[in-house]
């Protein structure tokens, strides 16, 4: 490999919410050390107030440096579109590297156009697989890291996975979890919080549901049994549902009616939903994300799907799989009340994540030697 002299010119490519809690440390660690010249991107997958200019103001994130504007489509049109638009930047910017984060289209989108202008691809949350490729976050993540020379690991399966498709062993560094080290930096903030006031719901207890994944929204007769395992679970657990707006125009245009019990609330900001978290009894979701969050948090955690990426989370944090069937997720509640988890906090998880990247990044690019730890 071509060593490199600092600063190292860096692009770092964002564009959906989940992205933006693991960009922040990134660009903490980049600012704070003059051997990296960061060059932040957002693509504008997602791009409205709640789901992305908010998270940029409390994670504390400086504008970015290029906005794309790309907004919806379908993920051919809007993989397409961030491409067409990433190249001329890669290009004027004389990059060294292109990092990219995590298994939206965005980060697909990033490290295509890279590796085919013969740019450096680094992969934050490398190695992940849920190995279901029904799912497009499976599809984006294989993809990515078929074209990846640095991968940054969350947890060891990500490393065993890398290593089992071929990759070198000496490019695989596990550093930790980024989305990890922004709650860490936050936690305290979001606590102080009002959003349970403002809901009415101060020193009570409740369940946080989140939904968004296609499979679970957009069959109608899928989302049908989750809402009914809901329905059920609302009867002794009063449920608050921030909804992702691709959810909650299924619902509005289907059939299905929430009971009173089930409170379907707009998306919250990082402190809010962070806030929510942290007191809930119980979450429920289909989000990677939210699952590592309640294991360091030491919440409940019912994943409303039949597999998962990061098994570290069932393996030694709270979380289990509860399917998406009426019956599989209610005897999985059942299960969580009658033999609540112990978990505790994976290795590495601990805030500095951030860190051991821009260390890894730096050997990687100015010694073109081996970085695993």
């Amino acid at each position: 490999m071509t060593s490199f002299e600092p600063p190292f010119a860096i692009a770092v490519v964002a564009g959906a919410r989940p992205n933006f809690m693991k960009v922040a440390p990134l660009m903490q660690a980049f600012v704070s050390d003059s051997d990296f010249r960061p060059i932040l991107i957002h693509t504008g997958q997602h791009y409205d107030e709640n789901m992305s200019g908010r998270f940029f103001r409390e994670l504390g994130i400086a504008a970015p440096d290029h906005h794309l504007n790309v907004g919806p489509g379908s993920h051919a049109a809007q993989t397409a579109e961030i491409m067409k638009r990433l190249e001329p930047i890669f290009l004027s910017e004389k990059l060294h590297a292109v990092l990219v984060v995590g298994d939206v289209n965005s980060t697909m989108a990033g490290a295509l156009v890279a590796s085919k202008l013969g740019i450096k691809v680094i992969h934050a949350e490398a190695g992940l697989r849920s190995f279901d490729r029904s799912m497009p976050e499976e599809i984006n993540r294989v993809v990515t890291d078929a074209v990846t020379d640095l991968f940054l690991v969350t947890e060891d399966s990500g490393r065993r996975n890398l290593l089992r498709e071929g990759a070198d062993a000496e490019k695989i560094v596990l550093v930790g979890n980024l989305m990890i080290d922004s709650l860490r930096r936050n936690l305290e903030q979001a606590l102080a919080s009002d959003v349970k006031q403002r809901l009415g719901i101060e020193g009570q207890r409740f369940g946080l549901v989140t939904l968004h994944r296609p499979a679970n929204v957009d069959d109608t007769v899928q989302l049908s049994g989750i809402v009914s395992a809901l329905t059920e679970i609302a009867r002794a657990l009063p449920l608050y549902w921030p909804m992702h707006p691709r959810t909650r125009a299924r619902i509005q245009a289907g059939t299905l009616t929430l009971p009173e019990a089930i409170h379907a609330l707009e998306p919250l900001g990082y402190f809010d939903f962070l806030c929510m978290q942290a007191g809930a009894d119980l979450i429920l979701t289909d989000s990677g994300g939210v699952q590592e969050e309640s294991t360091v948090l030491g919440v409940p955690c019912l994943t409303l799907r039949n597999n998962t990426e990061r098994p570290v989370t069932v393996e030694c944090g709270t979380n289990r799989l509860a399917g998406t069937t009426t019956e599989s997720i209610l005897e999985a509640w059942h299960q969580s009340r009658n033999s609540p988890k112990q978990g505790r906090t994976p290795p590495l998880w601990d805030g500095r994540a951030g860190v051991r990247s821009a260390a890894a990044i730096k050997q990687f690019l100015e010694a073109g030697t081996p970085v695993s730890a």
